[in-house]
């Protein structure tokens, strides 16, 4: 043995002593959750800095103190558009003096449910699921399951980006969804490329069947038809929303020998890989093939040229998301309010990546 003794650990009690107060008053004060003069909050204050004192977490969450938590559910925070979101759920939460956590699920349904079932336990003020999903049958009755146990333990559960789900008329959930206009966005860039001209559009990033790229899809289809356009089925690519996939995806249209003036990708990260295969193959951008984007993350503006692209207000869905659930529970929001629903706005952003097609396209 060393011979040395081991520090004692501060505790409450000795704050309590240093101020000249009870331990009550002590544990009001680190809370914030009952008055106090400001004299005595000064006091206690110090003597926590004075001591160096931390409090115990386990007992702090036994006794339910400390500042609430919004939990912030994503299946993976290296997506561009996901870390928006966390960041405008991030500074708003600050700002209502709660404190953010972020916790991904890599597509883990259990590990959602059980993220969920702890911050049901903790008493978080809300989880914000965010991302699209598939309807069905599982997704209805997981969604609800879900709504329905943060509510009963006066949590609330947020659905950013996310369909709610489908119910019988006249049944509603106590739920918050914040979305924006997918199809909307997807029909004024498709709009944008058939209104240059363009008569061949490959859509690349087309067949996933989550709610966010059929969306998508539905506004890419709607332009064609409002410009008298069928639908060619070859020229809807399948593809994940991410560079690799449409990297690859761009390179065996092009090597099919596939003809098409432009390109609407159905996110900006797909966009990036398309742009890449189009280089290799030697072709310019926008004098040979225009393309365009979806998300308007920052690096679509530092391409050259820059990635005429849809944006959607990211931070916004995260700040509004917070914004809306903080509100009703601080009593911003009547208590009736078991529903709440609010959609943003998306619109496009032209750059440099698109202009009319080179020759006149076939009709």
């Amino acid at each position: 043995m060393s011979g040395r003794r081991e520090e004692r650990r501060v505790t409450i009690r000795d704050v309590a002593a240093r101020a000249g107060v009870s331990v009550a008053t002590v544990s009001r004060v680190l809370a914030d959750n009952y008055p106090v003069t400001y004299s005595t909050r000064a006091r206690v204050l110090r003597a926590v800095r004075t001591l160096d004192y931390v409090a115990n977490p386990h007992a702090r969450a036994l006794a339910g103190s400390g500042p609430e938590s919004v939990a912030f559910v994503l299946d993976d925070i290296t997506g561009p558009s996901f870390a928006h979101i966390a960041a405008g759920v991030e500074q708003e939460t600050a700002r209502h003096g709660r404190l953010c956590l972020v916790c991904t699920t890599h597509g883990d349904e259990r590990r959602e449910a059980d993220i969920i079932t702890l911050m049901r336990e903790q008493r978080a003020a809300a989880v914000i699921l965010v991302g699209g999903a598939e309807r069905t049958p599982e997704y209805r009755e997981r969604t609800s399951a879900f709504a329905h146990q943060l509510d009963a333990a006066g949590s609330r559960l947020v659905l950013c980006g996310r369909p709610a789900p489908e119910l019988p008329p006249g049944e509603e959930l106590p739920v918050t969804l914040v979305e924006y206009d997918n199809e909307g966005g997807a029909f004024g860039a498709t709009a944008h490329l058939l209104s240059a001209g363009h008569r061949r559009v490959l859509f690349l990033g087309g067949l996933s069947a989550t709610t966010t790229a059929e969306e998508r899809r539905a506004g890419y289809r709607r332009a064609l038809e409002s410009y008298g356009l069928a639908l060619d089925p070859a020229l809807v690519v399948d593809s994940d929303f991410s560079r690799e996939s449409g990297l690859r995806g761009m390179r065996e249209m092009l090597a099919r020998g596939l003809a098409f003036t432009a390109v609407f990708a159905a996110t900006d990260m797909v966009a990036l890989g398309a742009l890449q295969a189009l280089r290799e193959a030697g072709l310019r951008v926008p004098e040979d093939v225009s393309v365009v984007g979806f998300d308007d993350i920052p690096v679509s503006r530092e391409l050259a040229p820059g990635l005429t692209t849809v944006h959607v207000p990211y931070e916004e869905l995260g700040r509004t998301a917070v914004r809306l659930v903080l509100g009703r529970r601080d009593g911003d929001a009547p208590d009736d309010a078991r529903h709440q629903r609010v959609r943003l706005g998306t619109h496009v952003v032209v750059r440099g990546s698109t202009a009319a097609p080179a020759a006149p396209a076939a009709p």
